[in-house]
């Protein structure tokens, strides 16, 4: 199961814009995400994903600050885990328990957990993130007349001209699409279908989303039970090994310590 249409490295939402107009705005967007994140602290997803005629069920738990468990159904039958400090792995059809220690730096540590739990995280739960250079303009959308489309390029050896735009309700930025714009003209999409809204949050979140490349569905996800800032004990994300399964430790350290 493909979680983004196009791989993106953990960047700042941050930068530079054409004009005194979209700098107020953005900054603006900016500090409004970060209330917003502040108020969503956790939240527990369950639901299916498909893609290319393939179809998986998950589970996602998710809390403040960076705790993370996400399980993939069969055939894959997989859970991870990071409780803050490990990183925990159980295959269930090799019935193997991995836990694995971490002596990266930060950044590759970051990289890898949103590599990682990537599968498990549909848009529109957390900020969005985007590349160095984002512009911010005001723009519309058929579930909000008011919204704000946060656009940058993509950078790295492999983006060739591609720019990524979010478009979020104003003011209250919910997630309503996501567009990948190629060079050649080809656009990837993620869109909304449905939302899931919480009065005392003040703040929706997607329950269905689908995915079209060219104009074509190529896939959705759709949650059929979601809840907004559960109450997660610490132990919710530190796994055990069940009985009969291979343990194994293991330690990730960066290339250059090795």
């Amino acid at each position: 199961m493909r979680a983004r249409l196009l791989p993106l490295a953990l960047l700042l939402l941050a930068g530079c814009t054409r004009s005194g107009g979209d700098a107020q705005l953005l900054t603006e967007v900016k500090r409004r995400l970060s209330e917003r994140d502040a108020r969503l602290t956790s939240y527990q997803l369950e639901g299916r994903a498909s893609e290319a005629g393939a179809e998986v069920a998950f589970t996602f738990a998710y809390r403040a600050p960076q705790r993370m468990r996400g399980t993939l159904g069969a055939p894959l039958s997989r859970t991870v885990s990071w409780d803050g400090e490990r990183l925990f792995e159980q295959r269930d059809a090799e019935r193997r328990f991995t836990t694995f220690q971490t002596e990266l730096s930060p950044e590759k540590r970051a990289a890898l957990l949103t590599e990682t739990f990537a599968p498990f995280t549909p848009e529109g739960f957390r900020a969005p993130l985007l590349p160095m250079g984002a512009r911010a303009r005001r723009a519309s959308h058929p579930r909000a007349p008011e919204a704000v489309e946060l656009t940058a390029k993509v950078a790295g050896a492999d983006a060739q001209g591609l720019e990524v735009a979010y478009t979020l309700r104003w003011p209250t930025l919910d997630f309503l699409g996501k567009q990948y714009r190629q060079a050649d003209g080809t656009t990837l999409e993620v869109r909304v279908e449905e939302e899931h809204c919480d009065k005392a949050l003040e703040l929706c979140v997607p329950k269905q989303l689908s995915r079209w490349v060219k104009g074509e569905k190529v896939g959705e996800t759709t949650l059929s039970a979601l809840e907004l800032n559960p109450a997660l004990p610490g132990d919710t994300f530190t796994l055990t090994a069940p009985e009969g399964y291979e343990v194994q430790t293991k330690t990730l350290v960066d290339a250059a310590a090795k």
